[in-house]
């Protein structure tokens, strides 16, 4: 009698592997697609934001130089600077992971998640001032001033430039308030990410969510990058004539 053995296939492969997949380059690939595809519906987002900025900056040119230069360029500038450098720990994050340095790929992650809870802490204390100032779309009363110079404009009440300050602010609050939210989201992934490398779950073979996110966390640095001439810089330039 001939005993019949099934043949049990080995399994090859690495333990983040999943089934569907026949390598982990495969994953990878797709991972990082399935963020492109992401991304590129949040360019759409932003640029929904970016357009009505447009139409109402044409439509309001005076309105919108003075409620820019109410703005503190200071605190945007430093939070510019602090989004750059988180931008490259995070490069610095990846690159470590992909050479299997666990120490500098914790704490470039770790870096990272400083600088972006410390934009987050920058953009309260703004918050906290345009509250304080009485600028709060829907809540804009008469007596504020605005331009460089504290006397230079003071908002009478019925004065034309008071519904377009208040159009700027609800632009303002609108693009940086979600710019924000995307801000909070990078910080939970990047918790997450923390977290998991102290486990050394990713490795040179295994860093595809590492490459993602980062993706996820240059894409919110670059929106920055757009919003801080067009909210802070073009309204000083524009102010000049």
């Amino acid at each position: 009698m001939i005993e019949s053995h099934a043949a049990t296939p080995e399994i090859h492969g690495h333990p983040a592997l999943q089934h569907h997949f026949e390598n982990m380059e495969q994953q990878r690939e797709a991972g990082t697609l399935g963020m492109w595809i992401f991304l590129v519906t949040e360019i759409m987002f932003f640029g929904g934001m970016f357009l009505a900025y447009t139409l109402y900056r044409n439509l309001f040119p005076a309105g919108f130089v003075l409620a820019s230069n109410h703005l503190d360029i200071t605190l945007g500038a430093v939070n510019t600077g602090v989004l750059i450098l988180s931008s490259f720990t995070m490069a610095m994050a990846v690159y470590f992971t992909q050479t299997g340095k666990l120490r500098p790929q914790v704490w470039c992650l770790v870096l990272t998640l400083i600088l972006g809870l410390t934009f987050l802490g920058i953009k309260a204390v703004e918050y906290h001032e345009k509250y304080t100032d009485r600028l709060i779309p829907g809540r804009i009363i008469p007596g504020a001033h605005f331009g460089p110079d504290p006397h230079a404009f003071h908002l009478q009440a019925g004065a034309p430039e008071l519904a377009q300050i208040e159009m700027f602010y609800w632009i303002y609050f609108a693009m940086t308030g979600m710019h924000a939210l995307h801000m909070v989201i990078g910080a939970g992934l990047l918790t997450y990410l923390i977290i998991f490398s102290l486990k050394r779950r990713f490795d040179p073979e295994y860093h595809s969510p590492v490459e993602v996110i980062g993706l996820y966390w240059h894409f919110v640095d670059i929106v920055w990058i757009f919003l801080f001439p067009l909210l802070y810089l073009l309204g000083r330039h524009l102010g000049g004539h």
